[in-house]
Order: C-alpha cells, then sequence, then structure tokens
C-alpha cells in the first residue's frame, strides 16, 4: 500500500468545504490502495466548526498534530467581531471599513506573507522531517491550500527529503476575489506573486479545482496540472418533505461582495406584481451573512420574507437543500471570480433541487451546471431572464411539478474524485 502525507490546516471539528474536500479523500484513499496519514494543527482557531464531521475521519487513518501560534487568536482578544469575520472571509465593503478593520487588512496582506498561518511552516517543517526519516516509506507529500502556507511546507520538504509534493489549490492564490482588498504595498503585492510562481514551478503535481484556475497557472510552469473539483458524497440523509412555502434558500457563507442585486430587485418585482406569490414566498439564508447583504435585503423590502438561519452543521445543511423549493448560489461578479466552483455546488445537484446560479460571465459554475442539466445560471445583467425563470419556478411549484433531471451526477461522487486523485498518486 503506497503511503502519503497530507498536510492541511482544515480538519475537523472545523466546518465549511474546506474541510469535507480533504476528510472525504482520506475516506477514500484506502479503496485504491493508498494509506493517508494526515498532519493538521493541534489547536487551530478555525471561524466555524462543525463537529459532527468528526464522525466521517476513518477510525483506522493516522493523525499527526502540532500546535500553531495562531495570530488570529490575539487580534480577537483585542479587537473581537472584527478579526473573527476577517479569519471568516467576511471583509466589509471598503467604504464601509472602520479604522480598525483596515488596519486589520493591511497587517494581514502584508506582514503575514502568504497568508496568517505562516508562522507554523518552521515548527511543522522540523516536526515533519524527523517523521520522515522514521518513516521513509512514505513517498509522496500532498499540501492544500488556502491558507497557501502549507504549500511552502511541501516545498521544503521536497527539498530536504528528495520526496514527491502534490500541490492542491482549492482557491487562486493571487487572482482570488479578496487578494486585491488586503491593502498590498507593491513589495507585497510582488512577493506574492513571486512566492506563487515559486510553488508552482517546484511542485511535481498541481491539483485545481476548477477548469479557469488551470489555464491561469499554465501560463505560469510547465508543471502537469489536473483539475479535481469538489463533489458530493452519498449522505445517509433521510429523504426530506419539501417546505410548504416556495422557499429560496442559499446555504452558505455569504460575503459582502456577493450582494445580487439584481436577484433582491427581480423579487421585489415579483412580489409587487403577484400578490399568491406574497403569500407562498420565503427566502431563507443558511451560514454566516455579512451584514452589508442583510441591510441591502431590507432596503429592497425583502426582510419580511426573510428567515436567517445562521450557521448549522454539514448534516442539517443537507437537510435544507433537500427541503427547499429552490437553492441559490451567488458568485462576485469579477473576473478573478470565473474559476470559483463552490463546493455547495455539488452537494446541490445531488439534492435534486434546482440552482439558480448569479456570478460573472463565462464561470465555471454555469458550465457545470448546463452539462448537468441542474440549474440555469445568469450573470449579473440579466434582470428580466432572472425573474422569467423564478416566475417558472413558481408556477411549476404551484403545480407540484418543480423538479430537475440531473444527468452525469455520479462522475462528482466523492469517490469517483478520489479514484482520479489516486491515478495521479500512483503516477508519481
Amino acid at each position: 500500500m503506497k503511503k502519503v502525507l497530507i498536510i492541511s490546516y482544515y480538519w475537523p471539528p472545523a466546518g465549511g468545504p474546506g474541510v469535507q474536500r480533504w476528510l472525504k479523500f482520506v475516506k477514500y484513499l484506502p479503496d485504491f490502495n493508498i494509506e493517508p496519514i494526515v498532519y493538521v494543527p493541534e489547536n487551530a482557531t478555525y471561524p466555524i466548526l462543525d463537529p459532527d464531521l468528526e464522525k466521517d475521519i476513518r477510525k483506522d487513518v493516522q493523525i499527526l498534530k502540532h500546535p500553531i501560534k495562531e495570530p488570529y487568536k490575539i487580534a480577537q482578544f483585542l479587537t473581537g467581531k472584527k478579526s473573527s469575520n476577517l479569519s471568516s472571509g467576511i471583509i466589509s465593503d471598503k467604504n464601509k471599513q472602520s479604522k480598525l478593520e483596515k488596519l486589520l487588512l493591511w497587517i494581514r496582506g502584508n506582514l503575514f506573507i502568504p497568508d496568517a498561518r505562516v508562522g507554523w511552516v518552521k515548527p511543522s517543517v522540523n516536526y515533519l522531517s524527523a517523521y520522515l526519516e522514521k518513516n521513509p516509506d512514505i513517498e509522496i507529500v500532498i499540501t492544500t491550500g488556502p491558507p497557501h502556507s502549507m504549500h511552502l511546507i511541501g516545498e521544503e520538504l521536497k527539498r530536504l527529503h528528495k520526496i514527491k509534493w502534490i500541490a492542491d489549490f482549492r482557491d487562486p492564490w493571487t487572482s482570488i476575489g479578496y487578494h486585491k482588498q488586503l491593502k498590498l504595498s507593491k513589495v507585497s503585492q510582488q512577493a506574492h506573486l513571486d512566492m506563487e510562481k515559486e510553488m508552482l514551478q517546484i511542485a511535481d503535481v498541481i491539483i485545481t479545482t476548477s477548469y479557469t484556475t488551470k489555464k491561469e497557472f499554465e501560463q505560469i510552469t510547465p508543471k502537469p496540472i489536473h483539475v479535481i473539483t469538489n463533489g458530493y458524497d452519498v449522505e445517509t440523509i433521510e429523504k426530506q418533505p419539501l417546505d410548504e412555502k416556495f422557499t429560496i434558500s442559499h446555504i452558505g457563507s455569504l460575503l459582502s461582495k456577493r450582494n445580487p442585486r439584481i436577484l433582491w430587485k427581480a423579487l421585489k418585482e415579483i412580489l409587487k406584481e403577484n400578490e399568491q406569490f406574497r403569500n407562498d414566498f420565503q427566502l431563507q439564508l443558511i451560514g454566516k451573512v455579512s451584514q452589508e447583504i442583510v441591510d441591502t435585503i431590507k432596503e429592497f423590502k425583502l426582510d419580511l420574507y426573510l428567515n436567517l438561519v445562521g450557521y448549522v452543521s454539514h448534516s442539517d445543511a443537507l437537510r435544507y437543500q433537500r427541503s427547499s423549493q429552490l437553492l441559490l448560489l451567488i458568485e462576485i461578479d469579477s473576473y478573478e471570480t470565473q474559476g470559483i466552483i463552490p463546493g455547495k455546488l455539488f452537494e446541490y445537484m445531488a439534492a435534486e433541487r434546482p440552482v439558480l446560479a448569479i456570478g460573472p460571465e463565462e464561470s465555471d459554475i454555469a458550465k457545470i451546471l448546463k452539462e448537468t442539466n441542474t440549474g440555469k445560471y445568469f450573470n449579473y445583467e440579466n434582470l428580466e431572464e432572472v425573474k422569467d425563470y423564478i416566475t417558472n419556478c413558481y408556477n411549476l411549484y404551484l403545480n407540484k411539478d418543480l423538479k430537475v433531471y440531473g444527468m452525469g451526477l455520479q462522475y462528482f461522487s466523492r469517490k469517483k474524485l478520489t479514484e482520479k486523485l489516486a491515478k495521479i498518486i500512483n503516477e508519481n
């Protein structure tokens, strides 16, 4: 059985899609004759917790842990909610940022390169070097980011031990949407670019979660790049009765920049035009939601129909997905987000509920929705098309015929994706 060392910052009890990707890979890799050994922080400060995910950790997997000094822990003590939001990825609109938030963003972007977990690199290299010396049968190191400082650990272990290194990029690095919000100096921006280029050129193999990110990286490195998207697992969730109301649900964090005024306007107009819709409609937001989103919803007089649920466990999120009438997926309207494919997209598809997605033009999300026949994708200019789609879904709901007929979903199952990963591992 081939042994691989997987280095990740996120691991249960942390919640969110960044945890689930490698939790599921680790779950299924032994089925393909690969033994995963996982290295994670011992005392990480996670912005979201979901202890339920611990049930999915294989009992026979070896997990190595080493302490980490968390800057966010100190920042939270000094500043409270502002740093907590920042560690969750919730960044206020620049016109609404306080002096404190601006300072925190500057510190994050300029003093911690590539990210706030960079201080864990050196102690991790020392710890894992000693481990690799005692376990020479480990053939490959895999790092997954963000945080992209995990890749610095992989690079150093490759240099010291001449071991194969696979770098998994769950999100882009310098082209990700929030990167420009970090108030980077020219020196810091160049440092990020140089570090990104170095990682991409030194890693033996690169994995991305999107086709657009692959194209971007191909301009930087000749190294082999594979796309392994996120996916869905065959969860043992009992069949859920559909909501009696016409519920449009968004599951997951809604950051300030993911604020589709086009959608709020479309809903406001439908509510004005259709009395029956006013009686049946509910907007349901599950997960962390920025205050800017809530304020905009109030601006469009939608707060009367709003159900703010807050963060729930992954298993509860699956239940909400399967009971909602229509599932909402929002991405930032930016060139930088064309290659972002949220992990929830695949769970949405598996929930067998139609998806309404809004994001930038030429998005990878649009490609997947079209190929799988699981929903409709709109850009931020398609007001009338969005209205028509919601109205059409509502009419189907009234006739108890709002369904989706997906195609090719099996290719996005976690086990099928792990098979693809195992093939890459065995080729190296």
